[in-house]
């Protein structure tokens, strides 16, 4: 396998389902040694930025819903189930969860891509007020607020498989 399968293979899943940015970022040159994790999330964040709007919108709806279908299924990957059970996600009433379920239907109609925030640190009564309140944004508003939040939870991955800030 080559530096570069190998670096792809590691970190390619930190933008969820999406290895061209680490694709990218690894072709660009941006992998220098040591690696650190702010090191590494700075240069995969500059190819995100630069990826199209359609490839960015791609990366969006990479993201599963938040305590939606595929936690319930047990099909979300590995970081998404561990993310969103740190946040208690996994331990919703059945009230919470047919409100999580209307919003991320919501959502999703009036956006085309998943809810997204960075859960770490926050609660799911956090969180459902930031959903409350951020599916009243316009789209363009929202656009940029959900890639600045997969933007941190890029960066919260590589802080757990990276030394350094």
């Amino acid at each position: 396998m080559t530096a570069r399968a190998d670096f792809v293979r590691i970190f390619g899943g930190v933008f969820e389902h999406s290895p061209f940015i680490a694709e990218r970022a690894y072709d660009a040159g941006f992998i220098t040694v040591p690696l650190t994790a702010r090191r590494l999330h700075d240069g995969m964040v500059l190819e995100f930025r630069n990826a199209s709007r359609e490839e960015r919108l791609g990366v969006l709806r990479a993201h599963p819903d938040l305590a939606g279908r595929l936690a319930i299924a047990g099909d979300l990957t590995e970081d998404s189930r561990q993310e969103q059970a740190g946040a208690g996600l996994d331990r919703l009433t059945a009230e919470e969860y047919a409100r999580f379920n209307e919003l991320n239907d919501a959502y999703r109609r009036k956006f085309g891509f998943p809810f997204i925030i960075a859960v770490k640190g926050l609660d799911r009564n956090d969180i459902l007020a930031a959903f409350e309140r951020r599916i009243g944004n316009g789209f363009d508003e929202e656009f940029d607020t959900a890639a600045q939040q997969v933007e941190r939870i890029a960066l919260l991955r590589l802080q757990a498989l990276l030394p350094g800030p």
